[in-house]
């Protein structure tokens, strides 16, 4: 146990180590050179480049992923299924859907800067996601049974997916800016999205590290769980409630990313066994490094010009979770 304990601390600790790093190294990737990041201030477009673009976005980055990652590292205890993903409720659908709406009403460009257009368009991603998750729970009859709750999700996704989908043939001018938020971006991020998903986040990890022990319990089984003396009805609509707040929050700011908030949790665990109160706290580390990782090499593959985030993560991610399951078929492992 105590080495366990010590490698997950090492595990943490090079985590944010990484992410620092990164972040500095963010200032420096884009569009445009700059060959001394310390001759700036003689720069004023240059520094207001860094200091109210690519600094907010790096940051933006992380902080969108360490939501993915701590989404998924609950959905994944919650429905005992090492393949949940953050989505899994219907929240993503429910923001795609909002956004369209809101794109079809009143004809708003999310490209735009203009910080009324931004804040409709967030309000619109995170209200939609929200819902979504509130239709789910009402067709699962609440949080009682995970299986009624997974297939509800999935129900939700695809009906919802579906009414998207149609909203954007009937209104064929939104296709472009629908499939941009599709394939996620972290361009638009600024300081006011870093700002709410900051304070938004730091309550999710209070509430979900404040339950972790009912994840734990969940995983030795429900009649294990329930023994233990566990609220579980009221403990399982928290985790909802974390679930989809940090899901929306980050798709409200970033649109689809794909696969960090499923692959992140993974990568924890294949390096440190250990109990949910620290894989939450690690899950988040890690999916905002895979995110700001991610970020940083949209913005260099192909510079000047970028490449969708969430198409690289949707690669990277795949491509590491067939290599796991390749590697646990030739080891014998179900």
């Amino acid at each position: 146990m105590k080495g366990q304990h010590r490698r997950a601390l090492a595990l943490g600790a090079g985590l944010m180590v990484a992410s620092l790093l990164l972040l500095m190294l963010g200032a420096a990737v884009g569009s445009t050179r700059f060959d001394d990041l310390f001759a700036l201030r003689h720069d004023p477009v240059a520094l207001q480049i860094v200091a109210d673009i690519r600094l907010p976005r790096t940051l933006g980055a992380w902080l969108a992923g360490a939501l993915l990652g701590l989404a998924g590292a609950v959905a994944q205890g919650l429905f005992r299924n090492p393949l949940a993903d953050p989505y899994l409720l219907g929240s993503a659908s429910g923001a795609s859907l909002g956004v369209a709406l809101v794109l079809t009403v009143f004809g708003l460009s999310p490209t735009s800067t203009q910080w009324a257009v931004r804040l409709g368009i967030t309000g619109a991603a995170f209200v939609g996601a929200v819902l979504a998750v509130l239709l789910t729970l009402v067709l699962a009859r609440g949080v009682a049974q995970t299986l009624r709750l997974l297939l509800a999700g999935v129900i939700v996704g695809v009906v919802l997916g579906a009414a998207k989908d149609l909203l954007t043939i009937a209104s064929a001018d939104i296709m472009q800016a629908i499939q941009g938020f599709m394939l996620g971006s972290t361009g638009l991020v600024g300081w006011g999205g870093c700002a709410v998903m900051a304070g938004l986040g730091a309550l999710c990890v209070l509430l979900a590290w404040a339950l972790a022990p009912v994840l734990d319990g969940l995983a030795l089984g429900e009649a294990t769980a329930a023994s233990l003396g566990l609220p579980l009805g009221a403990m399982r609509a928290a985790l909802v409630v974390v679930l989809a707040l940090a899901t929306g929050t980050a798709v409200a700011q970033t649109g689809l990313i794909a696969f960090v908030g499923l692959a992140a949790p993974h990568l924890v665990r294949s390096v440190v066994k250990t109990t949910h109160a620290r894989l939450l706290l690690l899950s988040t580390a890690m999916g905002g490094l895979l995110l700001m990782a991610a970020d940083l090499l949209a913005r260099w593959l192909i510079a000047p010009q970028e490449l969708p985030v969430g198409v690289l993560t949707a690669v990277l991610g795949g491509s590491y979770l067939l290599w796991l399951m390749h590697r646990r078929a030739a080891r014998g492992e179900r």
